[in-house]
């Protein structure tokens, strides 16, 4: 007997949806890798200790961690002795979609005595050492065609100059604060190394990257000891297992430990030492108006806040406090206390907060969500 050409449509329909959905519970963690400097560019170079060889090396070790654990997929700024332009960089991650972009540098000083790690964040803090470092690795714009024209005006000897732009700094700050947590927490227990932190500075390769980023500083070459360690076979499988390790850790806690879906995804709650957000505290449900935005619902108990910063040392709320800025409320997570400016069940509005947070000078501000007073992200604020 025949099948009937109802039921032929009906079988086909089943087939296409199982190897839909199979196809979206198959994809994987994308990651790109990108070794800093190449081709021309040397990056630094101390006592015959290239930046650019140990770079690729610990990347391509990274790589080949990462390709051999289940669902895994990773592309490559550079897998050879070549210059790749900073944008471009940033351009290989955004074409491939890729979930988090991981950038790996070595440190210099003409101090020799520096000694270390750090792992940096997209921002536009002010310090002079975040500043120093992020001038360095930018100085690599100059060896480009038309830089000027294609990095519209940018000085690369004053990075300054990138504090007008603007970031969707706000959409994948939270996330690239874990994933530089970790990578630095790792260096720590695995490595016995010395961290100096999670800091912000305004990498021009992590500008254009749109997705959580962040930019390792694996050790000092311009230090003998870190040198030497750097740019030795056994060096450089360590520190490929600890920033894999890393990798896979972040990939655990906020995709599951399967193949990556969507579904999972939550914010990230970790911050160091930089003047951005760290492990979110219960905060009071606000009180909701009569009057609804597209936004605003009774259901939801979503409000959004603009975060200046946070610190060690509990601050007077006064406008005094926050260059003139008032309505600033303070939450504790028991390590920090988080300063926060405006609260409101409009988006909009919360956007207008950012924008007068920032012309009152905290150029690293940003909109964070709340639903019932626990922190969630801004996509799954504004779905709701």
């Amino acid at each position: 007997m025949g099948i009937s050409n109802t039921r032929k449509a009906s079988l086909l329909l089943t087939f296409f949806f199982c190897v839909a959905g199979n196809s979206v519970l198959a994809q994987k963690f994308k990651v790109t890798l990108d070794a800093g400097h190449g081709g021309k560019d040397f990056g630094a170079v101390y006592h015959g200790h290239i930046e650019k060889n140990i770079a690729l090396g610990v990347v391509q070790k990274v790589g080949k961690i990462l390709e051999g654990t289940p669902g895994f997929d990773v592309v490559y700024t550079r897998k050879s002795d070549v210059f790749i332009e900073l944008v471009e960089r940033a351009n290989i991650a955004n074409r491939a979609d890729s979930h988090i972009f991981v950038s790996i540098h070595c440190n210099a000083n003409k101090n020799t005595a520096a000694e270390g790690t750090e792992t940096y964040v997209m921002g536009m803090n002010k310090n002079a050492s975040n500043l120093e470092a992020a001038k360095r690795e930018n100085s690599v714009i100059t060896l480009e065609k038309d830089y000027k024209q294609k990095y519209e005006g940018y000085d690369p000897s004053s990075p300054e100059t990138m504090i007008g732009v603007e970031l969707m700094q706000e959409e994948f700050l939270d996330n690239s604060i874990s994933l530089a947590s970790k990578i630095q927490d790792m260096f720590v227990r695995s490595l016995g190394k010395k961290s100096r932190g999670v800091k912000q500075a305004p990498f021009m390769v992590l500008h254009k990257a749109y997705m959580p980023r962040v930019l390792i500083e694996m050790g000092f070459i311009s230090n003998p000891k870190d040198g030497a360690f750097l740019d030795s076979e056994d060096g450089q499988d360590e520190m490929a297992k600890a920033i894999a390790n890393a990798i896979i850790g972040y990939k655990k806690e906020y995709f599951g430990s399967g193949n990556y879906d969507p579904a999972n995804e939550r914010p990230s709650q970790r911050i160091t030492d930089t003047p951005v957000a760290e492990t979110p505290a219960p905060v009071a449900a606000p009180e909701r108006t009569t009057a609804q935005t597209p936004f605003e619902s009774d259901a939801s108990g979503i409000v959004f806040k603009v975060q200046i910063s946070a610190s060690g040392n509990k601050l007077a709320t006064t406008p005094s406090n926050f260059k003139g800025l008032s309505g600033v409320s303070v939450q504790s997570d028991g390590k920090l206390f988080k300063y926060f400016y405006g609260e409101t069940p409009d988006y909009q509005t919360a956007r207008q907060k950012l924008s007068e947070a920032k012309t009152k000078g905290f150029p690293s501000a940003y909109v964070v969500a709340f639903r019932n007073g626990q922190r969630i992200s801004l996509d799954e604020a504004l779905k709701k």
